[in-house]
């Protein structure tokens, strides 16, 4: 019933920006219209150009009421706007100035309803006055005990995949772009931050207001409320946190200046003005949101030895691939997070060498394996061109498009050379900048502008069993592996008794350490688990990839030591990344469901709406 209601409702997008067809200065194909199954908006046939938002965001009742304003171009005289919401409250709309009537459909799941407003050819404004509701996606309101100071509420929004309907009415599609300005009141004393201009200091009177000059897609729009300080770190880079961790942040950050500078030098002029960081409360559900000017991130990458830092330059990465030229729809996806894992990988190749970026691709490689083992190496969600039709987006969020769309492009690096292969992405990213892409237009484009027609050099990729095929091709490229053999000859001689105490560690990273747990036997005893944690205190580490899966080994040995501390992280911890595989350990496991079920009650409202979505389903059971 779902996918004929989407059917019915899938809205025609345009490659390039909604404005009809294009031409690409570097080949003559004309960009295709595509679909989006994703947006309930008719945005393919009204051209909506800018937003100017005049918001109030309260803290006590936990809403955002106000106005979205929306200048638009009717050309091809369309009779109604329609615009994508989720749980909100209209409140009334007005045309060029006029009150109007509206009409609100049913919602269906995971679209939201759409929101209908009758228009003329000659209209070419419409004011939505409207208000957040409780059951909000985006919107995480934090109580001041949950934040890291504990003194103030907090605020933060994550509008990927297509949340921003939950408290924009918009249309919410990665193939449409706008610009915007906002007028955001908050209570006084707290800072507001967008994905725009941002202030540096709190304002007196409790407003703030925002530009975004440069168009973007829905998803990238962001708000951030709360108790901000902030610090810079170069003349175009700086960091946003609470007073009480933005010196440990600040030091944590100390290179990504130079990550930026280092980004340029690979594939282009950064285009956004700054690069900034706003390091969020502890249920921040992801690594890292891509917002542009404004990466929102974990607190978890907060390790005090910057060892967790290449999650930035990821975030940074997304400047280009993702807010430069963008995925069309979520089918797309790889086309973002492929291209960003790769571009992530050259950049800490080229700040840390190519021994720590082999040590990046291996452990994404081991990712990779897991994921098809997860989802069945024959299995379509498998494929980097995917199918979310009737689905929530949110179900190709897996580490295909991330691992198998970086693997294809090391594969296509090793193919032409590193050399032809970074003049033609830095082409690219220049020639499609501020446009939206397609699976099928990249291959074409790559085709014409890289193989150049080399029959003999497709063969050798074998693009469609990468695109539209399952499971790991078989000329998936692998890294040099001098650094983790030195970590397996470790864990050997561990495992044939020499004294955890004696290994030669010194100077290992993350990623060392990962790799010496993960190659650990699945059935290890708890008595082999102490001795490992009385010589590196696993259970007490300020490392949360390292502290993660120490957990979850713990819990498959029964290594109860651990609990206590395992209990603690998970109460200040609300990436998805570490809770789903943990709960989902303690569900597997022997008396591990009654205290999943225990601790997860207990600090359910710390974690985002998004994060309890799927554990109220993994842990309570819940449908």
């Amino acid at each position: 019933m779902l996918r004929k209601l989407l059917a019915a409702f899938t809205i025609a997008i345009l490659f390039a920006s909604c404005k009809g067809k294009s031409k690409s200065t570097d080949q003559n194909t004309e960009t295709k219209v595509v679909k989006d199954a994703h947006t309930l908006s008719n945005a393919d046939s009204v051209e909506v150009q800018h937003l100017d938002l005049n918001i109030a965001v309260d803290m006590d009742k936990r809403q955002i009421g106000g106005s979205a304003t929306w200048t638009i171009n009717n050309e091809k005289a369309a009779r109604q706007l329609i615009l994508d919401t989720y749980d909100l409250t209209i409140d009334s709309v007005s045309v060029d100035g006029k009150s109007t009537t509206f009409s609100l459909d049913k919602k269906i799941d995971h679209l939201g309803s759409a929101l209908h407003i009758p228009i003329v050819t000659a209209s070419k404004s419409v004011k939505v006055c409207y208000r957040t509701g409780k059951d909000a996606r985006a919107l995480q309101w934090l109580s001041p005990q949950q934040t890291h100071d504990k003194k103030h509420p907090f605020l933060y929004t994550q509008s990927e995949s297509i949340y921003a309907r939950s408290w924009i009415p918009c249309p919410d599609g990665p193939g449409i772009r706008f610009t915007y300005a906002a007028q955001v009141a908050v209570p006084k004393g707290l800072m507001a931050l967008m994905s725009a201009m941002n202030p540096q200091e709190v304002s007196l009177t409790g407003s703030y207001y925002f530009t975004m000059a440069t168009p973007i897609p829905a998803y990238l729009m962001a708000l951030a409320v709360g108790d901000i300080a902030f610090k810079s770190i170069d003349d175009r880079t700086g960091v946003y946190a609470e007073p009480g961790m933005i010196e440990k942040c600040r030091n944590e950050f100390e290179d990504v200046g130079r990550m930026v500078n280092t980004a340029e030098q690979l594939y282009g002029h950064y285009q956004w003005g700054r690069y900034d960081v706003l390091v969020l409360p502890p249920g921040f559900p992801i690594g890292g949101m891509e917002n542009p000017r404004l990466t929102f991130c974990t607190p978890t990458v907060i390790a005090g030895d910057r060892s967790l830092v290449s999650l930035i330059a990821h975030e940074l990465a997304h400047s280009w691939s993702g807010n430069l030229v963008t995925n069309a729809t979520w089918d797309d996806f790889w086309l973002n997070e492929g291209f960003t894992d790769y571009f992530e990988r050259r950049i800490m190749e080229q700040m840390q060498g190519k021994g720590y970026s082999d040590m990046l691709w291996e452990l994404g490689y081991q990712d990779l394996v897991t994921e098809v083992n997860g989802l069945g190496a024959t299995s379509k969600d498998t494929w980097l061109k995917l199918d979310l039709k009737g689905r929530d987006p949110d179900d190709g969020l897996t580490d295909i498009p991330y691992e198998k769309g970086s693997h294809f492009l090391k594969l296509i690096e090793n193919t032409v050379g590193r050399d032809q292969f970074d003049r033609f992405l830095a082409k690219y990213f220049e020639s499609h900048a501020f446009k939206t892409m397609t699976t099928e237009a990249f291959l074409t484009y790559m085709d014409t502008a890289l193989l150049k027609g080399d029959e003999e050099m497709k063969k050798t990729l074998n693009i469609n069993a990468w695109v539209y095929g399952p499971g790991i091709p078989a000329n998936c490229p692998r890294v040099d592996q001098e650094r983790f053999k030195r970590v397996d000859s470790e864990r050997v001689k561990f495992l044939n008794g020499m004294p955890a105490a004696k290994l030669s560690v010194i100077d290992w990273t993350t990623h060392e350490w990962l790799q010496f747990l993960r190659k650990m036997p699945a059935n290890m005893p708890a008595a082999e688990m102490k001795k490992l944690d009385d010589a590196f205190m696993f259970r007490t580490s300020g490392n949360s990839e390292i502290a993660d899966l120490w957990f979850i080994m713990s819990v498959r040995a029964g290594y109860t030591a651990s609990y206590p501390a395992m209990e603690q992280f998970l109460s200040s911890v609300g990436r998805r990344k570490f809770l789903e595989p943990l709960y989902g350990q303690m569900m597997k496991t022997s008396g591990g469901a009654e205290m999943a079920r225990r601790i997860y009650t207990k600090y359910r409202n710390n974690y985002h709406p998004l994060a309890q979505e799927k554990l109220d389903v993994m842990v309570m059971g819940k449908k």
